[in-house]
C-alpha cells in the first residue's frame, strides 16, 4: 500500500472514530441533562401530593389529587393518576378527565421507575411510584402513583439533532471524498521526483536534475536537498574520473621514460650513465606520487591519524627556512616577520605543510625573485604566510588549484617535476589541524598563501616556552629572531 493511501486510510479512520465520539456526546449529554431535569420536577410533584394525603388504606387513594398550584396548567404538560394493584385508576388530575389510560402500563413494581412512554404522537416522561401503608420496605403495596409529563421540546430537540448529526455526517462524508480528490495532487510532486530519479538510475545521466515543484514546504525542501546531493554527486563522479585520467597519464609518462632508456640501453649494449640518471629521476618521481596517492587515500578513510602535541610553529618555521636556504638558486627566501605561536598538533605534517607552499613558490618563481615567510598571532590564530613574487595564478583556477592534479600551467609544472598533489595535501593538513588556507594572488605581481590554525594560550616565560616546545624542534632564541628579521 502507497503512502498516499495509507495516510487516506488514518485520516479516514481518526476522522470517523472522532466524528461519531463527537455525535455519542452531542446526543446524549443533552437528552439526559433534559431528562435529568423533568424527572427531578415529577420527584418533587410526587413528594408534595403523597405529603398531604397520608395513606391509612386503599381507599385513601382516591382522595389523591393535584395540587392546588399545579391543578391548572396551561400548557397541560403535567398529568397524574393514582391506581390500585388491580390497575384501575382510582384518581386523576383534572387534565386526564374523560381519559381512561394508565400513563405507564409497564411501570408498577416494587420500586419506583422512570419509563420514556409514546401515547400516540406525543412522547412522556413518567414517574411511577408504589404507594403502600408505611414507609417499610416489607410494608404491602396498596396502589401507585404515576405523574408524567409531555415531552415535546424533547421530540423537536431529538429530531432536530437528528437532522444536525445527519448533515454533519453528510459534510464529513463530503471532506473525506474531497481529501481524496485533492491528495493525489498533492503527492504528485513525489512520484514526479521519484520518476526522475528513476531515469537518472537507468540511463546514468549524473546531470539531469528532479523538477522543482516551486512550492514552499517538504516536497520543495526534498527536491531543493535531492538536486544538491545530485549535485555533490556528480562533481564526485567527475573528480574520479579525472583522477583516473590524470594518474594514467602521470604514470604512462615515466613508465615511456624508462622504456625508451632502457631500450636504448639494451641496443648499445651497455649501460649509459646518463640515462641510468633518467630511470632514477623517474623513478622517484614515481614513488612520490604513489606516496601521495597513499596518504590522500588513507586520509580520505580516515587511517591517517595525527600525533597531536604543542607544535612550535616559530621552530618549525625556522627548520624549513634553514632547509630551503641550503639549496643553491636563483630565488631569495627571507623571513619578513615571526613570532612565538604554539599550536596543537602534528609536527611532521605540519612541516610538511610548510613544505609544500615553499617549495611551490619557488617552483613558481623566477630567477631573480623572492619568497618571504612570516607566522605571526591575531585574535587567537596562528597565522602562516608564504608570498612569492612569481608569474601568479589567474582568478578563473584559484577555486581548483586544492583539487587533486589540477594545474594552471600543464606543460609547466610536469617539466618541474611536479605531480599537483601538493597543494591537496597541504588543505587536508590544514583542515584536519582545524584550521583553512587561504589564497591572494595577482598574474604577473604573486601570490600568497594564508594558513590560519587555532592557537594555544601564549606563554610569557621564554624558558617556559622552551620547555614546553623542546620536544618538537630547535628552540629560536631572542637573537635568532632578530637575525631573521635583519635578513
Amino acid at each position: 500500500m502507497s503512502v498516499q493511501n495509507r495516510l487516506l486510510l488514518i485520516y479516514t479512520s481518526i476522522f470517523t472514530t472522532a466524528f461519531l465520539l463527537v455525535a455519542l456526546l452531542v446526543y446524549f449529554l443533552p437528552l439526559n441533562r433534559i431528562l435529568m431535569q423533568t424527572d427531578g420536577e415529577l420527584e418533587a410533584i410526587v413528594s408534595q401530593v403523597r405529603a398531604e394525603v397520608p395513606m391509612q388504606g386503599p381507599r385513601d387513594m382516591a382522595r389523591l389529587a393535584v395540587p392546588e398550584d399545579l391543578a391548572n396548567f396551561k400548557t397541560a404538560t403535567i398529568f397524574m393518576i393514582a391506581i390500585n394493584v388491580q390497575g384501575e385508576i382510582v384518581a386523576r388530575s383534572s387534565n386526564l378527565i374523560g381519559v381512561d389510560v394508565i400513563l405507564d402500563p409497564d411501570g408498577r413494581g416494587d420500586e419506583k421507575k422512570f419509563n420514556l412512554v409514546q401515547h400516540s404522537d406525543s412522547m412522556l416522561r413518567v414517574l411511577t411510584v408504589p404507594l403502600s401503608l408505611t414507609d417499610e420496605e416489607d410494608s404491602a403495596i396498596i396502589g401507585y402513583l404515576q405523574v408524567g409529563r409531555l415531552l415535546d421540546t424533547y421530540d423537536d430537540f431529538n429530531r432536530s439533532l437528528i437532522i444536525a448529526l445527519l448533515i454533519g455526517f453528510g459534510a464529513a462524508t463530503a471532506s473525506l471524498f474531497l481529501a481524496v480528490w485533492v491528495t493525489p495532487s498533492l503527492f504528485k510532486p513525489l512520484d514526479d521526483i521519484a520518476a526522475v530519479a528513476r531515469q537518472i538510475t537507468h540511463a546514468d545521466d549524473l546531470s539531469r536534475r528532479v523538477p522543482d515543484p516551486g512550492r514552499n514546504d517538504e516536497f520543495g525542501d526534498l527536491a531543493h536537498a535531492l538536486n544538491q546531493t545530485l549535485e555533490q554527486i556528480e562533481h564526485l563522479f567527475q573528480a574520479q574520473q579525472r583522477l583516473l585520467a590524470d594518474v594514467s597519464h602521470e604514470l604512462r609518462t615515466p613508465l615511456t621514460t624508462i622504456r625508451g632508456n632502457l631500450d636504448l640501453m639494451r641496443h648499445m649494449g651497455v649501460a649509459d650513465p646518463e640515462s641510468m640518471d633518467v630511470i632514477q629521476d623517474e623513478l622517484e618521481r614515481m614513488t612520490r606520487l604513489i606516496g601521495d596517492l597513499l596518504l590522500l587515500a588513507r586520509a580520505d578513510s580516515g587511517g591517517l591519524p595525527l600525533d597531536r602535541r604543542p607544535v612550535a610553529l616559530d621552530n618549525t618555521l625556522f627548520e624549513v627556512y634553514r632547509q630551503v636556504s641550503r639549496l643553491q638558486g636563483a630565488v631569495t627566501v627571507t623571513v619578513t616577520e615571526i613570532d612565538q605561536v604554539s599550536v596543537l598538533g602534528d609536527a611532521d605534517r605540519l612541516k610538511q605543510l610548510l613544505l609544500i607552499l615553499v617549495d611551490n613558490a619557488i617552483k613558481y618563481t623566477p630567477a631573480g625573485g623572492a619568497v618571504s615567510l612570516s607566522l605571526s598571532r591575531t585574535d587567537g590564530w596562528a597565522k602562516l604566510q608564504v608570498s612569492d613574487t612569481g608569474v601568479g595564478i589567474p582568478a578563473q583556477d584559484i577555486p581548483h588549484i586544492f583539487e587533486r592534479f589540477y594545474r594552471v600551467d600543464k606543460a609547466r609544472s610536469r617539466a618541474q617535476g611536479g605531480s599537483g598533489l601538493g597543494l591537496a595535501i597541504a588543505k587536508w593538513i590544514a583542515t584536519a589541524h582545524g584550521g583553512w588556507i587561504k589564497v591572494e594572488s595577482t598574474v604577473g605581481e604573486g601570490t600568497t598563501f594564508t594558513v590560519s590554525l587555532p592557537a594555544r594560550k601564549p606563554i610569557e616565560d621564554t624558558a617556559d616556552y622552551e620547555a614546553e616546545t623542546a620536544d618538537t624542534a630547535t628552540t629560536i632564541t631572542r637573537p635568532t629572531l632578530r637575525a631573521l628579521r635583519r635578513r
